[in-house]
């Protein structure tokens, strides 16, 4: 098996526990394609209201990747996929260290008209999605937004809820939601641990790369 293959893992920090393991996440992303087939009625939707996914880097942009190709599986519709880099909307950006800009591609065609589905891995605060609003709508008017995320943990900040919800997994605020992705970390899964603290961040910058949005952790 290549180092990459999807049942390679790295090691496990002590105290991290799996709470989705790579058949898990498997599952769950077939079972959202199958929820997003029906609920936007791809499969009699015209040309006229596209559905378009759009990935929130880091781990958003795989996931609609994923979705795009379950869909295309369950369906026979090929979804158009994009990703949408938000660090400059965030409303955090003076309180946290810098974060290097990530890849904005939107479908040809845009977004106006289309129903838009934003993809994240974690909805946490929902200061995130409310950043991906604001980016979305620099670059156009989509018919309608809707949410989708692979683990929902709870303590939202904002009035937002997703559209599709992978997994809810209530936590404590100390606690840390890590999604893993082979395409990023060599193996697929979810895993719980305790939040880092204020030196542990400083001392390793990929941290916040690694929970993909920053909405895993405050």
């Amino acid at each position: 098996m290549p180092a990459n293959g999807p049942h390679n893992s790295a090691p496990r920090p002590a105290g991290e526990r799996e709470l989705m393991s790579a058949s898990d996440v498997a599952r769950t992303v077939a079972r959202m394609a199958h929820q997003i087939i029906e609920k936007t009625a791809l499969d009699t939707t015209s040309s006229e209201h596209p559905v378009i996914l759009i990935g929130i880097p880091t781990r958003g942009a795989p996931l609609a990747a994923r979705l795009a190709e379950r869909i295309t599986d369950f369906s026979g519709v090929r979804v158009p996929v994009g990703a949408l880099d938000i660090t400059l909307y965030r409303d955090d950006l003076r309180g946290k260290p810098h974060r290097p800009l990530e890849r904005t591609s939107i479908p040809i065609g845009g977004v106006d008209g289309a129903t838009v589905i934003l993809v994240d891995d974690v909805l946490y605060s929902g200061r995130t999605v409310r950043a991906a609003l604001d980016a979305l709508r620099d670059l156009g008017r989509p018919r309608s937004v809707q949410l989708a995320v692979l683990v929902d943990r709870g303590h939202r900040e904002l009035p937002l809820r997703a559209d599709y919800v992978g997994k809810n997994i209530p936590t404590a605020r100390s606690e840390n939601v890590s999604v893993r992705l082979n395409e990023y970390d060599g193996a697929d899964a979810v895993m719980l641990g305790a939040q880092e603290g204020p030196m542990q961040d400083a001392a390793a910058p990929n941290a916040a790369a690694r929970d993909g949005d920053g909405e895993s952790r405050p």
